[in-house]
């Protein structure tokens, strides 16, 4: 999926778009949030740590976190830049 059909399908299910990115090595420890989320990496990486389990997203992954599910965020070396997708629930 590129970035344009990404886009749309957030639109589709009723996301809010925006575009936004984490600074080299910066880390948003264990949350949750009151949305889900859905985000594309269009720049750098970034590691969602949820379950006991790192995983890591590079440019044109993507990945979802349903509201209230308890992760962590580390950005890559270089940073992130992402579009991402909120939903109220």
């Amino acid at each position: 999926m590129n970035q344009t059909e990404f886009v749309a399908d957030l639109k589709r299910e009723g996301y809010d778009v925006f575009y936004g990115g984490l600074r080299a090595g910066q880390v948003n420890p264990d949350h949750t949030h009151d949305f889900s989320a859905r985000i594309m990496v269009i720049g750098g990486e970034i590691s969602i740590a949820r379950d006991g389990k790192m995983e890591t997203f590079g440019v044109g992954d993507s990945c979802a976190v349903t509201a209230g599910e308890l992760h962590a965020e580390h950005a890559g070396a270089q940073g992130v830049a992402y579009i991402a997708g909120r939903r109220a629930v």
